[in-house]
């Protein structure tokens, strides 16, 4: 049953973000922009594991790789708008310029020595 609650409830986070965004984009991007998912993770982590270690390096981990996840939200916008681009292919190369940039942050950790 825990499993069905985690799903639902994520779900339910990801509608409402939809649904208040097509109404306005402001309060969409609010709601889209708390850490609703990483909370709930840490809550269920805590849950399943009671382990202080575990949600420590979770958030910790989310801390370095909030970084990289910027790409999208930078790039896609100047796509669609600056350079006219189509919506899939717009969020194709801003995916495809996050996934290199959280290897390039990934990078940049283990040469700092920093292990998330």
């Amino acid at each position: 049953m825990q499993p069905i609650i985690k799903v639902l409830l994520s779900a339910l986070i990801i509608y409402a973000v939809s649904e208040v965004a097509k109404r306005s984009s402001l309060f969409g991007a609010i709601l889209a922009s708390l850490p609703s998912i990483s909370i709930l993770a840490m809550i269920w982590l805590w849950r399943d594991t009671h382990d202080v270690e575990r949600v420590a390096r979770l958030s910790y981990g989310i801390m370095w790789l909030v970084i990289p996840s910027l790409v999208l939200f930078a790039l896609l916008p100047a796509l669609l708008t600056r350079w006219q681009f189509t919506f899939p292919t717009a969020l194709a190369l801003a995916c495809s310029a996050t996934v290199v940039s959280y290897f390039a942050m990934l990078a940049v950790l283990k040469w700092l020595r920093i292990e998330i």
